[in-house]
């Protein structure tokens, strides 16, 4: 079978930023909060980081599970695995997620700065250089037959939607505006002359886009 490279969950704000200005230790969404963007998808019972039962089921809650289903890898920008910039000053930084992150499989930390892989938990962090596409390489080959989820942020999305090396893609949009930051699209509508597409509103308030291409 193909192996796909899948986006999920990532949430947009409705002028089309997943995150704000001034990103840092204590703030990783920047100027946003981050329950703003993502509370649809923490308020579910399969949120990986419930400590307690409850939570809702439905829509929101079937997308999250989707998060795992059939993942032998992950590509992330470094944004997403931390607020630093430039060489790595303190390798003693190993993300915001604790001892035991919840990806579960092999991730590619897109960086022009490398540095050693390491491992917590069942979880093993790459740094790589390279094109989208050699990363991209790299990857399904760590996957084993199974499919790569493109974690973010927005603008590692983004250069894999220009590469044309996206095939599914799930987009939260919630119901606020931010105004500046890091941006996927100006409007959904961007991405129709290349794929199909779903509208699906939630009872949590965001609007959940499906798209996938033939």
């Amino acid at each position: 079978m193909t192996q796909l490279v899948r986006v999920h969950n990532v949430a947009v704000s409705s002028d089309g930023y997943a995150a704000g200005e001034g990103q840092s230790l204590e703030r990783p969404f920047g100027s946003v909060d981050p329950m703003d963007l993502m509370g649809w998808a923490v308020g579910t019972a399969s949120w990986p980081g419930r400590s307690e039962p409850g939570g809702s089921r439905g829509l929101d809650d079937h997308l999250v599970r989707e998060f795992h289903r059939d993942i032998g890898a992950e590509i992330m920008g470094r944004n997403k695995f931390s607020p630093h910039r430039g060489p790595w000053a303190d390798e003693e930084w190993q993300g915001w997620w604790g001892d035991e992150p919840p990806f579960h499989t092999p991730v590619f930390v897109m960086t022009h700065h490398p540095r050693p892989s390491f491992s917590l938990g069942d979880t093993t962090f790459h740094f790589v250089g390279g094109d989208p596409a050699s990363v991209l390489a790299w990857a399904l080959e760590a996957a084993d037959g199974k499919d790569v989820r493109l974690g973010g942020g927005a603008d590692t999305v983004r250069q894999f939607l220009d590469a044309g090396l996206i095939d599914t893609l799930h987009v939260a949009v919630a119901p606020i505006e931010i105004g500046g930051g890091s941006r996927l699209w100006t409007s959904p509508d961007d991405l129709l002359d290349r794929y199909h597409r779903d509208v699906v509103p939630s009872p949590s308030g965001v609007v959940h886009h499906l798209f996938w291409r033939d």
